[in-house]
């Protein structure tokens, strides 16, 4: 098992996916805007995660995606074993190398700390943290105000405000 930026945004979007659901289907594009990934990204990993079972699909208007079980059933490893491409050795790597149990023995200890968290434990750790707020826009010095502002220049009295009230003054 690997764990790439891709499995994390897995598990990340599936959080705001539970959390933002609340019965009804949540567009891509909104947690897209929300956790600031790509579209085409997040749409390849959540293929993904439908052929896998834990996600739902909803075609049309009002459409988007929902949990497939509740979230006290779908466990962090799960998630990232549909998301993440499985990773295959060769043979003869297996064969020469001398700390295999050492990186097997890794594996299973992870596997099993990732299948022990939900994603409802994930949603109940995140109820006690403040939401984030948007960052506020700097503050703008009067000289750099002036210069993105629109000056105001019309009307201006007694010259033509188009080019056919040329001929007519």
């Amino acid at each position: 098992m690997r764990l790439t930026t891709r499995g994390k945004l897995a598990v990340t979007a599936i959080t705001d996916l539970a959390l933002h659901s609340h019965g009804r289907p949540v567009p891509l594009p909104s947690i897209c805007a929300r956790q600031q990934a790509s579209l085409s990204y997040l749409e390849d990993i959540f293929g993904a995660l439908r052929r896998a079972g834990l996600v739902a699909s909803t075609r049309g208007p009002g459409g988007g995606y929902t949990l497939a079980r509740p979230a006290s059933e779908v466990t962090v490893a799960q998630i990232i074993a549909a998301a993440e491409a499985p990773l295959v050795r060769p043979d003869s790597a297996v064969r020469s190398d001398m700390t295999t149990e050492l990186w097997s023995s890794f594996q299973t200890r992870v596997m099993d700390y990732l299948q022990s968290i939900t994603v409802a434990d994930l949603l109940a750790q995140h109820q006690g943290r403040p939401t984030a707020q948007p960052t506020p826009e700097p503050a703008r010095s009067a000289r750099n105000r002036a210069r993105t502002e629109p000056a105001t220049q019309f009307p201006r009295k007694g010259v033509p405000n188009s080019v056919f009230a040329l001929g007519a003054a």
